[in-house]
């Protein structure tokens, strides 16, 4: 079996298929420096969902719910802290509340606080901050971490296009994220993201998400290191990813904003990279209609999080004929698939 794109997605698809006794082999010219580079690699289900998107919120429940023994046993370490999120003005309050309404509505815990209780939690927040609530349940993972580990794991079978190994075979998953080769490329399409990456000695002790002045952005600490991750823009755009001044500007007033120690730090890398996008938003996981050609792509915003769920609903196909219904690549075929086999 061959795997196109060493991204996340396509290594712990990879990792799944090898665990279960599967010759495999994974070929990208540049393994991890994708979207999964990029990453801030948030596992906060609730701050990334949206009204009508009640199928993709249950999902990312259902991949957040399997992180714990996942990075077990990568070994790498899983930030357990919850998050914060925080209306910078009494206009972005109202965001805040939205988001928490729709949440609790979902049933996902979260808990709304006063400016007081939010300072208490976090004072390294701006005073002036109106409010916000607390997502006690999230979690965060450094992505970089996640794909060494699983690269380690993995060893020989990733390679490079030109190596003897990464000839074509009997079955062929595409996992290369924004760009899909043809006759596939039309499922995806690229959402720009641009990312901050800052060093500092006063880090929040919180994922902080937020808005300031109607902006989003987010503020994402990693454990004893010095490192906080700021993103992210979003813009839909048809030429290759690149930061832009404006962008870099937006993300840094707002998060300054919310955490004004942030001032002081020291700006250590910018980067942009494309989002897989799909024209529902949920991912494409399973047959592409093809014989012998499945994909485990289009993730958008949540490639980190849905990572391991995508892995184990990959494997459960090749070995069942199983194919979440939510996530089958062919619904936008001409004849969409019949219900028949399918699972939730």
């Amino acid at each position: 079996m061959r795997i196109l794109g060493a991204g996340i997605v396509g290594l712990a698809c990879a990792d799944e298929l090898v665990g279960r006794g599967h010759d495999v082999v994974v070929v990208d010219p540049a393994p991890g420096s994708g979207a999964s580079f990029a990453a801030a690699g948030m596992l906060c289900p609730g701050g990334e969902a949206w009204h009508g998107e009640d199928d993709l919120l249950a999902l990312c429940l259902e991949g957040v719910a399997l992180w714990p023994e996942y990075a077990g046993r990568l070994g790498v370490p899983l930030t357990r802290t919850g998050t914060l999120l925080v209306g910078r003005d009494h206009g972005d309050l109202q965001l805040v509340e939205r988001q928490a309404e729709l949440l609790a509505g979902a049933g996902v815990a979260i808990q709304p606080l006063t400016r007081r209780e939010l300072l208490a939690a976090e004072p390294g927040l701006d005073p002036r901050a109106a409010g916000g609530a607390v997502l006690p349940h999230d979690q965060a993972v450094d992505p970089r971490a996640v794909v060494a580990a699983l690269l380690a794991r993995l060893g020989e079978r990733v390679v490079s296009p030109g190596s003897p190994a990464a000839v074509p075979a009997e079955v062929e998953v595409l996992a290369t994220g924004a760009r899909l080769p043809a006759p596939y490329d039309a499922l995806v399409r690229g959402v720009r993201g641009e990312i901050l990456r800052v060093a500092t000695d006063d880090p929040p002790a919180h994922v902080v998400r937020g808005w300031a002045r109607g902006e989003p952005v987010y503020v994402v600490p990693r454990p004893g290191t010095r490192e906080v991750v700021i993103g992210a823009t979003s813009e839909e755009h048809d030429e290759p990813p690149v930061a832009t001044v404006g962008g870099v500007r937006r993300l840094l007033l707002a998060a300054v904003d919310l955490v004004p120690a942030l001032d002081r730090a020291e700006l250590v890398e910018v980067t942009a990279r494309d989002r897989p996008g799909t024209p529902d938003n949920l991912p494409l996981v399973g047959p592409s209609g093809d014989d012998g050609v499945l994909l485990a792509a289009g993730h958008h915003r949540h490639g980190v999080l849905l990572a391991p769920l995508t892995a184990v609903r990959l494997a459960d196909h090749l070995e069942s004929g199983a194919v979440d219904a939510r996530l089958d690549p062919r619904r936008f075929s001409p004849s969409p698939p019949t219900t028949e086999g399918s699972t939730r």
